[in-house]
C-alpha cells in the first residue's frame, strides 16, 4: 500500500509519532498465514468481486442506494492496515489534539514533546499491532472524497483457516457486512460529518492534565486493576455522554451489518449457517492474553454493539418493515440512543 503516515506540521504530528507507530504496530502485526504468490492473488481477485458483488445484494435487501464503485476497494495486508488507520487516526484525532494545544498554557519543552510524541506513538502504535491481526474488514468514512473499504486479506485467510469455512463462501460473507458499511456512510452522507462533530464535541471537554499525559501508566494501571477499557479510565461524565451517543450510532451501524449479512446470507452462501456458528463462537476470544487485551480496548463493548444493534434492527423491521426502519437515516435526529438500542419500542414511539 502506497499511503504515507501523516506528515503535515500540526498537534497531530508533533504529540503522536506516527512513523514509530506505523513501525511498531506492523511488527506487532507480523505478516500472518503464508500462502503462495498464486494463492494470494487469487484471495486478492476473489475479496474485490466479493466486494463489488455485493453492491446490488445490500442495495436490494436494505433499500439504500449508494450507487457502484463510490469508494475505492483496497484489499492490504496487516502493514497496509496500520498505515490506513494510522492516517485515519491522525485525522479523527486532529480537533483533539488541537484542542489541548491550545489549553496547555505554554508550548511544552523540545524534550518533554518528543519523549510524549514517542509514548503516545507506543500507545498508538500497539493498539494498531494488536488489532491489525484482527480485523476482517473495514470502511473508512473519513478517507477523501468518500472514503475507502480495506479488506485485510491475511486475515480472512487465517479465519477462514481457523474455522474451517469453505473460502469462497467465507470471503463472500465478509464481503457483505464490509458493503453494507460503504453503502450506510455513501447513501447517508451525513452521517461521516455527524462522527466527525462528535469527535468535536469530545475535544472541547479535554483537559491537557488528563490526555496524553501519563501515557502508559494508564495501560499499566488499568492491567492491574483489572477492569474497565481505556475510555472508562479517562472518560468524565460529559465525555461518557459523547461517548454513548457515539455507542448508540455504532451499535445500529454494525448491527444493521449483520442483519443484512444474515438475511443476504442464505441466498447466495450454501454454508453461512456453519460459518455464522463458527465465528460467533470465535468472536468470544481465545486464551487469557487475548481477553484481557479485548477487555482493556473495549473490544467486549465492541461486541456487544453486533449483538445489541442486530438485535434493534430486527425488532424494528419486525414490526413496521424495511422500508420504514429506514427512517432512521433521515438526519442525525433520527439515530437511537445507547439507551434505544436495548428498547427500540421507544425509539418507534419517538421516531414513529
Amino acid at each position: 500500500m502506497s499511503t504515507q503516515p501523516p506528515s503535515a506540521a500540526g498537534p497531530s504530528s508533533d504529540m503522536v509519532d506516527w512513523d514509530l507507530a506505523v513501525s511498531l504496530g506492523s511488527r506487532i502485526a507480523g505478516e500472518g498465514p503464508q500462502v503462495s504468490a498464486r494463492s494470494a492473488a487469487a484471495v486478492v481477485a476473489e475479496l474485490r468481486g466479493g466486494a463489488e458483488r455485493s453492491t446490488a445484494l445490500v442495495r436490494d435487501f436494505t433499500g439504500l442506494d449508494a450507487g457502484d464503485r463510490t469508494a475505492p476497494v483496497l484489499v492490504v495486508d496487516r502493514a497496509g492496515w496500520v498505515q490506513a488507520n494510522a492516517d485515519g487516526f491522525a485525522t479523527m484525532l486532529a480537533p483533539v489534539l488541537e484542542q489541548l494545544a491550545r489549553r496547555r498554557g505554554g508550548p511544552p519543552g523540545r524534550l518533554a514533546l518528543g519523549v510524549g510524541a514517542k509514548i503516545t506513538g507506543t500507545e498508538v502504535g500497539s493498539l494498531l499491532g494488536f488489532l491489525a491481526g484482527k480485523v476482517l474488514g473495514q470502511f473508512d468514512p473519513f478517507y477523501d472524497p468518500a472514503g475507502r473499504l480495506l479488506l485485510v486479506a491475511p486475515n480472512v485467510v487465517h479465519v477462514e483457516r481457523e474455522i474451517h469455512a469453505d473460502p469462497a463462501d467465507f470471503r463472500l460473507w465478509v464481503c457483505l457486512h464490509e458493503e453494507t458499511h460503504r453503502v450506510q456512510f455513501t447513501a447517508v452522507p451525513w452521517m461521516r460529518e455527524h462522527l466527525f462533530e462528535q469527535m468535536q464535541a469530545i475535544a472541547a471537554t479535554l483537559e491537557p492534565s488528563s490526555f496524553l499525559e501519563g501515557g502508559l501508566k494508564r495501560v499499566t494501571d488499568a492491567v492491574r486493576g483489572g477492569g474497565g477499557s481505556l475510555v472508562d479510565l479517562i472518560g468524565t461524565p460529559e465525555q461518557k455522554e459523547i461517548v454513548d451517543r457515539v455507542t448508540g450510532v455504532m451499535s445500529l451501524l454494525e448491527g444493521h451489518a449483520d442483519v443484512v449479512m444474515d438475511g443476504v446470507g442464505p441466498r447466495v452462501i450454501p454454508s453461512v449457517a456453519q460459518i455464522r456458528a463458527s465465528f460467533d463462537e470465535r468472536r468470544k476470544g481465545v486464551g487469557t492474553l487475548d481477553r484481557l487485551l479485548r477487555r482493556l480496548l473495549g473490544l467486549d463493548a465492541k461486541m456487544a454493539q453486533y449483538r445489541d444493534g442486530a438485535a434493534f434492527v430486527r425488532h424494528v423491521v419486525d414490526k413496521v418493515g424495511m422500508d420504514d426502519f429506514n427512517a432512521v437515516w433521515a438526519g442525525p435526529e433520527n439515530l437511537p440512543s445507547k439507551a434505544e438500542i436495548a428498547d427500540p419500542a421507544v425509539w418507534l414511539t419517538r421516531v414513529l
